[in-house]
Formats: C-alpha cells, structure tokens, sequence
C-alpha cells in the first residue's frame, strides 16, 4: 500500500473502500447486516485497510464488526466516518454524534473525522466543534466533504486547524480543477468519492479511457482510479464484489504518461451524479431535522 501525508503528519492510504448503501445502509436493498460484514472482511483480504463511512450510512456498526472479525488489529485500520446535516442544528449535535459513531464502530476512536455537508448557516459552528473533537485525541484528523473553492475560504477566516482532506465528487466528468488546485495549494488532500461515477455514466465504456486501458494492460476502471492518483487525489471506489475489490486495489504496479492524464483530463463535461454543494435541496436526502 503507498500513502499520502496528510498536512498534521497523519499517514493515509491513497486507496480504500466506501462502504456507502452497503449492509444495514437503509438504501442497501436486498442486503443485510452480516452481507455488509461479509463485504468488510473481502475488501481486507484484497488488501484494503481503509475505509469510508458515515452516520448518514447507518452501517458504521457493519463496519466495525468487519474489522472486529478480520483479526487483524485497529492501528493497521485508517477508518473515516462523517457528521451528517441533521447534527449540525444544534450546539451540541456534532459532539452527540461523535460519540454515537464511536459507539457503534467499536473503536475509540477515528483516523478521519469529515464534515458531510456544507450546511448554510451552520458548517463555521460545526467546524469549530470538529477542532474541539481533534483536540480531545479521539479524531486523528479533521476534514470536510463537497466544499467549494468559497466554503474553504469563508471557513478559513476561523478556522485553528485547517482541513487535512476535502471529499467530493471527483472523476473523468466533472474533474473540477480549480478546487483541486486551490485544495493542493493549501496543503488540503483531495478524496475522490464517485471516481468510476457509480456506473452511471458510461465512464467504463468510455474509447479515450478504453484506448489508454488496452495500452497499459489495464482495465478502464483501473486507469480511472490511477488516473486520481496521478493528480495527487485519493479515491474511495465502492464495491461490493471482491474480483472487483481485487482490480481496484492493482493500480500499484503502473503509471500514465502526461499524454494519458491530458486526454482524460479533456473529457470533463462537469456532469454529477450527487448533487451541488451550493443547493442544499439536491443533496438532503432525508429532512434536515431527523
């Protein structure tokens, strides 16, 4: 496994797994809390050792337990969970959150802890929060997810301890250069969730990306995903297949060259499959006070 540095020192892995609608997710249909361990327990035989959930998942006792069962110990683990709209309400919300992830996780305490979204109004009050929870030791790091170039600036003006990730939608589609670069620029490491674009978009069958596949010896999906890398971003691809988990995890062992990066970076047509940050009403998917 290689790593990225994080700007606290914190070390973490430029590859894992989201775990999003898997298992005991309520959106994961025709699955359950021992078929997401059972995903767990594959994703770490094929090598992963980080992983990506959130309170909003309702997994966050699946993936605990997947770990639990592997045997292998909590230090070896880089495991992110998130604070979802609802706990940024109140003053005290994202600290009863917190807790609540630990508890169900198992663990007493996280590599990552991430802002989910950049609530209007709320996310200063709730970054402030996270620096109190990173100063308490139980959070190696401290991020935020779907921020725009003007959410890290207006959180600049208070912040203590700036982001040491920024996760949003990132893929051949919607490369979002600008944030990239203004995240890179202020020691800020991108994660790339969606980087094979769920499916959705035809990305696999993509003939630039299926050119530089055939190449390199490689899979579309595994040039998408070194693709990130070469931009110095993490990725986060989810799957619940373990040939799958095998192939996205082989991305180790090969480089593209800048005509490579150049032609998948000329396929952006900034298209989404989650929704805008600055539209609050595209992405809460469930109301804000649950």
């Amino acid at each position: 496994m290689e790593y990225y540095v994080l700007n606290n020192g914190v070390k973490m892995p430029k590859i894992g797994i989201g775990v999003s609608q898997i298992g005991n997710d309520e959106r994961a249909v025709g699955q359950d809390f021992e078929f997401g361990v059972e995903v767990v327990q594959n994703a770490i035989k094929a090598g992963f050792r980080a992983f990506d959930t959130a309170e909003f998942y309702g997994n966050e006792d699946m993936l605990g337990e997947g770990i639990r069962r592997s045997g292998i110990g909590r230090s070896d683990f880089f495991v992110t969970t998130k604070v979802h709209n609802a706990a940024q309400m109140t003053e005290n919300g994202p600290f009863d959150a917190f807790e609540q992830s630990l508890e169900k996780l198992g663990m007493d305490y996280v590599d990552l802890y991430l802002m989910h979204w950049p609530l209007p109004e709320r996310f200063m009050a709730t970054w402030k929060s996270l620096e109190r929870i990173y100063h308490s030791g139980r959070a190696k790091g401290i991020g935020v997810c779907n921020f725009k170039i003007h959410h890290l600036e207006e959180l600049a003006k208070i912040w203590e301890i700036p982001p040491v990730v920024n996760q949003y939608e990132h893929h051949p589609y919607l490369t979002q250069r600008p944030i990239r670069e203004y995240c890179q620029e202020n020691g800020i490491l991108v994660t790339a969730y969606c980087p094979l674009g769920r499916g959705r978009l035809g990305l696999l069958d993509e003939a630039v990306i299926g050119k530089i596949a055939s190449k390199h010896g490689k899979t579309p999906a595994q040039i998408i995903l070194r693709w990130n890398l070469e931009l110095g971003v993490s990725v986060i691809p989810k799957t619940i297949t373990p040939s799958r988990m095998m192939e996205n995890i082989d991305i180790f062992d090969f480089a593209l060259d800048k005509g490579d990066i150049e032609a998948i970076n000329a396929l952006n047509t900034d298209v989404r499959v989650i929704g805008d940050p600055d539209d609050p009403s595209s992405y809460s998917e469930r109301p804000l006070n649950q």
